[in-house]
This record gives structure tokens, C-alpha cells and sequence, in this order.
């Protein structure tokens, strides 16, 4: 049973982590000018919309095995919950939450009001918004990763002091 959940957490932490990866350096080829100019800056942006609502969805599922893993160490390992691993977690799923729930739907009013906006003031101020509120978003996807690798490195590590983390031990 540990194996399981052991193999399910490090297959989950990787696709984590490999999908933040994805956004922040994969995404940004829908971008490229052969792309927009195929598709226009309009059908671009809602094919990125599209990719971002199931990157979010797979935030979601990755946040919850993590904190079943998290609970499962507790319970067959008998670890205490380590307050850095929990909190690391927690972090990334009120991130997970804010970017997905409220920062995205922000986004994408402000990329409609930058083309679809009723003045040219508005659409600028909507563009210099997006610009503004998307650099950020970007920034905080960098500083995600890094927690994410921390994450992965966490759960591929093996530590002795686990109940039940070998077979001689279970012997003995």
C-alpha cells in the first residue's frame, strides 16, 4: 500500500510540477507570430483561455492527491504532519485557488475590454491592465515552480525514519 501511495504521490508532484513548467514556457508558442497571424490575436488568446481553464482543473486534482498524500505519510508512516510540507502545500493551493478563481476571470474581462472595449481609452486601459496583471501572474507562476521542485524533491526522497519504509523493518 505504501508503494502505491508513494508512486501516485512522486507521478503526481511530476505532473505538477511539469505542467507549470508547460505554462510558462510552452504557452507562450500560441503566441508566436506565425500562430497569431493564422489565427489573429482574438482566437489566440481564447485557444490560451481554453489551455489555462484545464491547466487550473489539473491544479485542482494535483492540490488534492497532494493533500491525501500528506495525509496518508501521517497515517501509515506515523510522521507528525512536517509544518513546512504542509504549509508549502497550503501555499500552493491558495495560490492554485486565487490564480484559477479569481485572478483568470480577471484576465479575461480585461482582454475583452482591450478588443472589445466601447472607447479607444478603454481599450488601452484594459491593455495596460492585462500587461500589468499578466506580468504578475507570470512572475508568480516562476516563484510556483520552484516551490513545486521543492515539492517533488520532497516526495522522491526516501527517509529512514518512516514506519514501515522497508521490508527488514518490518521483519525485525
Amino acid at each position: 500500500m505504501t508503494v502505491i501511495i508513494r508512486f501516485i504521490s512522486i507521478l503526481n508532484a511530476a505532473v505538477w510540477c511539469g505542467s507549470a513548467i508547460f505554462v510558462v514556457v510552452g504557452l507562450p508558442a500560441l503566441f508566436a507570430p506565425d500562430t497569431k497571424n493564422a489565427l489573429g490575436d482574438w482566437n489566440t488568446g481564447l485557444a490560451a483561455q481554453a489551455v489555462l481553464a484545464r491547466f487550473f482543473i489539473l491544479q485542482y486534482w494535483c492540490l488534492g492527491i497532494a493533500l491525501f498524500h500528506l495525509l496518508a505519510e501521517w497515517w501509515f508512516y506515523s510522521q507528525p504532519l512536517w509544518r513546512f510540507n504542509a504549509a508549502l502545500i497550503l501555499a500552493l493551493g491558495v495560490f492554485s485557488l486565487t490564480a484559477g478563481l479569481w485572478l483568470q476571470p480577471k484576465l479575461i474581462e480585461l482582454r475583452r475590454g482591450k478588443y472589445q472595449g466601447p472607447t479607444l481609452e478603454q481599450r488601452t486601459q484594459s491593455d495596460h491592465a492585462f500587461k500589468i496583471w499578466h506580468g504578475t501572474a507570470q512572475g508568480a507562476n516562476l516563484l510556483v515552480i520552484f516551490a513545486l521542485l521543492a515539492y517533488l524533491n520532497h516526495v522522491t526522497r526516501v527517509t529512514e525514519n518512516r514506519r514501515f519504509s522497508s521490508s527488514t523493518k518490518i521483519r525485525g
